[in-house]
Parts: C-alpha cells; structure tokens; sequence
C-alpha cells in the first residue's frame, strides 16, 4: 500500500534523526565509514521502521525477519538503527569501535543484539541471505530475507555466483537492494569496474529488478511492495543514491568514503543534515 502522509513524515523524521546519531556515533569513535552509511539510511529506516518483523526485546525470535547488511563498513549506520529500535541503550554507541568495546567498525553477529550477520568482507551479503531463504522454505516459515550491497561490491564474483542461485532456487522471499551511490573508496564505480548496464544484469540472471531513487520515501515503498507480491523470482531494488547524502561539502566526494569526525565537523555536518531534511520534507 502506498504511504499515507503520516507515514511519510515519520519515516522523514526517523531518517533525520538516525543521520543526525550516526554522525554522533561516528564522533565518538573518532572515525568511520560515513559517506556510504549516509547513502544507505534511507533503505535502513524504511526497511526497520515499516516494514520489517522484527522485536528488540527477542531478537533471536525465530520469525523475525532477517536483515544483511552487506556492505559492513557502513556499520556505523546499522548500529544507529538497533540503538534506536532498542535493542541496547543508545550510550553504549558511545564506545563505538573503541578498545574492548562490543561496537567494532564492521559488527559482530557474536556482540551485536540485532545483527543477523557479521559482515565487512565484501561478496557475502547475497550469499548468506540467500542461506537463509531456502532455510525459511525448507522448515515452513514465512519470513522475509533483505540484503543491502554496495555497488563497489559488486566487482566480487561471488556475488554473481549468488544471484545465479537465487533466481535458480526461486527465492521469492528474498529482496535485495544495491546502494548505488556510484563510489567506491577507490572513485567512481565506471571508472574502477564498469558495471552498467547494471539492471540489465541482475535481470539476465532472473531477478525482478527495479530502479529507484533511494532517498525517496514514497518510491522504495512501491518498489518494496512490488518486491513482496512476487513469490517465485528474487527482488533486486537499485537504489540511486547519494555518497555522503545530507552533507552539501561532502555529497558525491568519495574522499569521505571513511574520514576522521572531530567535533567541529560533526557540529557543521549535523547543521547539514537539519536543513537538507528541513528542505526534503517539504517537498
């Protein structure tokens, strides 16, 4: 269904607040991948806040639905979401990736209340939800499996072995997006490994794909619900989004792929983020 107005605003002001905690988060560990978990929060909190079955306080609960985070490096980001859908108290992100802390910059399934996977090798993410698809249909359980890669990821092989064998296996209960903010740490993704066409790709291997803009509420809402009303093919939602999304000075700059966060920084790029969502939510 499509999002009603209420709707829309809560999850505006939900993505706001999280890119507002993640730079807080990313402060206080001194450092972090901030550029793709900025890029990646939008899916996050329409994902965690509409449309997942999940429960904070049984996150072993066994028909949760189960959430990759493939691109792992943008960790500082997942962590925001389960601090706030509380899972732990948001002060524990205080040691985000300290000695000794539970939060290190790619998470630990082992640490993490939340996490369904450890992830930060890149190529896994598809792999493993794909795993936990056919274990949902091979025991009778009805949960749904989403997975977010980066497009920089999609230079592993491993990845195009997995989307062989979901579309083989027919994993309708799995949906996957790429964040396509077309950056890696490296520059731009056309010009390190080319991978358009890109949608003709994953609809060549048997996904139903779709292309959207990852920052918009309202289109990753239709394209999710496209996704869950097909029951015989994987889901590839490619998502065009921005590096660095609601820093101005920093927007498409893949120099802030990781970038080191002292407290003037973080005050100036939360300034940012305000009025980018200020202007957002009026549209």
């Amino acid at each position: 269904m499509p999002l009603t107005e209420d709707e829309f605003f809560r999850l505006e002001d939900k993505a706001r607040d999280l890119r507002l905690l993640t730079m807080d988060t990313s402060f206080w560990a001194g450092s972090a991948h901030v550029g793709g978990a900025l890029s990646v929060l939008d899916i996050l909190t329409i994902l965690y806040y509409k449309y997942m079955k999940v429960d904070p306080q049984r996150p072993d609960w066994e028909d949760r639905d189960r959430f990759i985070l493939s691109k792992g490096h943008a960790g500082v980001a997942l962590a925001s979401v389960f601090a706030d859908k509380g899972y732990f108290d948001v002060t524990e992100l205080e040691t985000f990736n300290h000695n000794m802390s539970k939060f290190g910059m790619h998470l630990d399934r082992n640490k993490v209340k939340g996490l369904d996977a450890s992830t930060g090798s890149l190529g896994h993410g598809l792999p493993i939800a794909l795993g936990m698809a056919l274990a949902a249909k091979s025991t009778g359980r009805n949960y749904h499996v989403y997975t977010v890669l980066g497009d920089g990821e999609c230079d592993e092989g491993s990845v195009w072995e997995a989307a062989m064998a979901c579309a083989h296996y027919k994993a309708g209960n799995l949906t996957a997006f790429v964040d396509r903010n077309g950056l890696s740490i490296d520059g731009a993704t056309e010009e390190v490994m080319a991978l358009e066409p890109f949608a003709d790709k994953w609809k060549a291997f048997g996904f139903q794909t779709l292309e959207v803009d990852g920052h918009d509420m309202r289109k990753l809402s239709e394209a999710i619900d496209s996704a869950l009303a097909v029951t015989d093919k994987p889901t590839m939602i490619i998502c065009r989004t921005v590096k660095s999304c609601g820093i101005s000075e920093w927007e498409g700059n893949y120099k802030w792929h990781y970038a080191g966060i002292n407290e003037d920084t973080r005050d100036k790029s939360k300034e940012s983020i305000r009025k980018y969502h200020a202007a957002r939510r009026g549209k």
